[in-house]
């Protein structure tokens, strides 16, 4: 049990709360003051709880000199003043002379659970910070600490920074663990995925609009960049921009100034860009998609995300931890995965990557109930298996519009919408525009 230390002047009363302490189990000493409370290591308990009005200096004076040992306060002189200026002095809590026997009681309980959650909640995140160094992030695969060592690096300065990665791999994740390691952390990260918004809204959407400026511009509206002003902003699949918003882009970070559509007048902004995009920009500006000026730009400090089929042992670590994570949310009993079904997931190629596996798992989690989750359960072989390339290698070989196509084709029958345009990297709104543009038949048709 815990060791308290009873700071009273008045012998009756701390023999009496010694002995009503050790019936608890507690190991409890007491003391007659301040001074004598000195002699004894005062650091090296659990809780103190000692008397307001003492012989020398007050009470109150061990809740610094104890600290962060937490000190109950408790008083035959009862006032809220007193009550007041003890909490406000660092008390834990404050109780009252004569106290009922099981008051005392259940507030050393509350005191001691607090205290006991609160270290166990330190040990913890040093245990995270030390496995984990990146909220959220699973890291123990060469790339991926390479990734990390290179968010420490960047993270501190100003630069514009570059992710790249496939669709999937966490890329907003790192843009977040960049801001929130930053000196704008305090501020907001406002993101923008460039391929959510159709062609003639991406730019009334990042740099605004003035009242009148085209048919349903009701009024003023700041745009995302704006909205930016002395903060973070994460521009999401950057490759979907057109190359308009590309030049207008340009002179954000050319003059950290934007000019609003059907405004003359320009504003000054300053915002710390990060741009993340699944394509190759290198091969747009070869194809004249992607302005040149821009991409130099962008990337002065570019970070690499490897796919989930090159992270080895990293892919069971993180089968673990989003299977904790999503028996937790479903309230699932503890569960575990046999040994076939890691193979199974070591040896899949994770086409949507880590976004991927989140979806598989939590399916098998639902289904499954408790327990095991078998390599039945993950479903992963009912994937078609006829003499197709994997999906990443047909992205090397084929067009954006034909990956697409085989994506969609071959995964409808599996997820749903909200799934695919998620595993895509685009809206519901992106998924179906393109579904009528490349005439690609939903699964009801």
């Amino acid at each position: 049990m815990s060791n308290i230390l009873v700071v009273e002047d008045e012998p009756i009363i701390q023999e009496s709360l010694l002995r009503l302490l050790q019936r608890q189990g507690h190991d409890a000493t007491g003391v007659a003051s301040v001074a004598e409370a000195e002699e004894n290591s005062i650091n090296m308990y659990d809780l103190i709880i000692s008397d307001l009005r003492l012989p020398g200096e007050p009470g109150t004076e061990l809740i610094s000199r104890a600290a962060p040992t937490p000190v109950l306060i408790m008083t035959s002189y009862s006032t809220v003043q007193s009550a007041v200026e003890a909490m406000k002095q660092g008390a834990v809590d404050y109780i009252s002379k004569p106290f009922n026997h099981d008051e005392m009681i259940m507030t050393v309980k509350r005191i001691l659970d607090k205290a006991n959650v609160e270290q166990q909640n330190t040990l913890l995140q040093k245990e995270v910070a030390r496995n984990y160094p990146i909220d959220g992030m699973v890291a123990h695969c060469e790339p991926m600490l390479e990734v990390l060592d290179r968010v420490r690096r960047v993270a501190a300065t100003d630069t514009t920074v570059l992710i790249v990665g496939e669709t999937g791999t966490g890329k907003e994740l790192v843009a977040r663990a960049i801001h929130s390691q930053s000196k704008l952390r305090k501020h907001s990260l406002v993101s923008v995925n460039c391929a959510a918004f159709a062609e003639d809204q991406i730019e009334s959407e990042l740099f605004g609009h003035e009242r009148g400026a085209f048919t349903g511009a009701l009024q003023t509206k700041k745009g995302l960049i704006e909205v930016a002003n002395g903060a973070t902003l994460f521009l999401d699949e950057i490759g979907e921009l057109s190359l308009d918003a590309q030049a207008r882009l340009l002179g954000v970070l050319q003059d950290s100034e934007i000019r609003r559509v059907g405004s003359n007048k320009t504003i000054k902004v300053e915002a710390r860009i990060l741009a993340a995009t699944h394509k190759n920009l290198a091969q747009m500006v070869a194809e004249q998609t992607f302005r040149e000026d821009l991409y130099y730009r962008l990337n002065v400090f570019e970070i690499n995300l490897p796919p989930l089929r090159e992270r080895g042992s990293d892919i069971r670590l993180l089968a673990d931890t989003i299977l904790t994570r999503m028996a937790q949310r479903t309230h699932r009993k503890s569960m575990s995965f046999d040994e076939e079904a890691y193979q199974q997931m070591l040896h899949y190629p994770w086409p949507g990557n880590v976004r991927e596996m989140e979806n598989v798992v939590e399916r098998a989690v639902i289904l499954k109930h408790n327990g095991s989750i078998e390599a039945e359960d993950l479903a992963l072989n009912n994937l078609e298996t006829d003499q197709q390339l994997p999906l990443y290698e047909l992205e090397n070989r084929l067009s954006l519009d034909d990956y697409f196509v085989s994506f969609v084709k071959k995964y409808q029958a599996r997820y749903n919408e909200t799934e695919l345009a998620r595993m895509l990297g685009i809206s519901r709104k992106n998924l179906w525009e393109r579904r009528q543009r490349l005439e690609i038949p939903s699964r009801k048709s």
